[in-house]
């Protein structure tokens, strides 16, 4: 099959190079010329463009663009599309994805790989990436079933994990696991950069280890990312985030009133419940 990657950064690269190596022709479009020689170099497109010409003669598209370049970029791709080519995403919020897209082609798919790393760009992209990873596509009742079956087709022998459900409810989902995880993250380095004793700051650099690393990592991911969860998934971020700090202010009660039976109970049972999530 012929597929177009536009954007070849981590996830579009990542693709690019997991569908090659299951026989698929992938063509490739970016902004940068750079991007498109590191993508062909790397193997991630059989070939790559910054015009979206390329794209017409492709079976499916999927847009692997920033949220806030998805509705101008597919309004100019159109033109350049055979009617029964399938568009998909790979957003990480559905709802306004979703919502904006769809009137503009009516072969979308909302999709939504739930993998990915701390470094971005094409040199990022790994073959194996969404192994093991959840893969969520979003049809709506006016979705081709068509067209949902082609994208099934083309990720589930990626070994994904595939998911359906509806866009609100990924929005929601992915607010709790994935948008309010990295703005908490963001949270504690910034709360930790607020010491105001330059030695106190020094000592807690030196002593950072596992326990630091691994609960401040998506925080100190791709800014832009972070923005654009914030932006476009507005709603059930801040609905998640309320509801954290209020766990924050029970525990901040819990330790003010010495009531270390509560807080006991709170760390048993969340102990118990995080396997339920991984």
């Amino acid at each position: 099959m012929k597929i177009g990657m536009i954007g070849l950064g981590l996830i579009g690269g990542s693709l690019g190079l997991a569908l090659r190596s299951h026989g698929h022709t992938v063509l490739g479009v970016s902004r940068q010329a750079l991007t498109c020689q590191r993508a062909i170099a790397r193997g991630a497109v059989d070939d790559a463009s910054l015009s979206l010409s390329l794209m017409q003669t492709v079976d499916v598209v999927f847009l692997c663009t920033p949220l806030a370049a998805m509705q101008a970029t597919v309004i100019e791709l159109v033109p350049h599309l055979a009617a029964d080519t399938v568009l998909t995403d790979v957003g990480s919020v559905k709802g306004w994805v979703v919502e904006t897209i769809a009137p503009l082609w009516s072969n979308f798919v909302g999709g939504h790989p739930m993998a990915g790393t701390a470094e971005s760009g094409i040199e990022a992209a790994q073959q194996d990436l969404f192994i093991n990873a959840p893969y969520v596509l979003t049809p709506t009742e006016t979705t081709p079933a068509r067209a949902v079956q082609l994208i099934e087709d083309l990720v589930r022998p990626l070994q994904t994990r595939l998911y359906h459900c509806h866009p609100d409810d990924h929005d929601l989902a992915v607010a709790w696991i994935s948008h309010l995880p990295v703005m908490t993250s963001a949270s504690l380095i910034a709360a930790c950069l607020d010491e105001a004793d330059p030695a106190v700051l020094g000592l807690a650099h030196a002593l950072a280890s596992s326990g630091f690393r691994d609960t401040s990592r998506v925080g100190g991911g791709n800014p832009e990312l972070g923005v654009m969860m914030a932006q476009y998934n507005q709603a059930a971020l801040r609905r998640s985030l309320h509801a954290y700090r209020d766990r924050l202010d029970q525990i901040i009660t819990q330790i003010e009133q010495s009531d270390w039976q509560s807080l006991e109970a709170l760390l048993k049972e969340t102990q118990q419940s995080r396997s339920e999530f991984l």
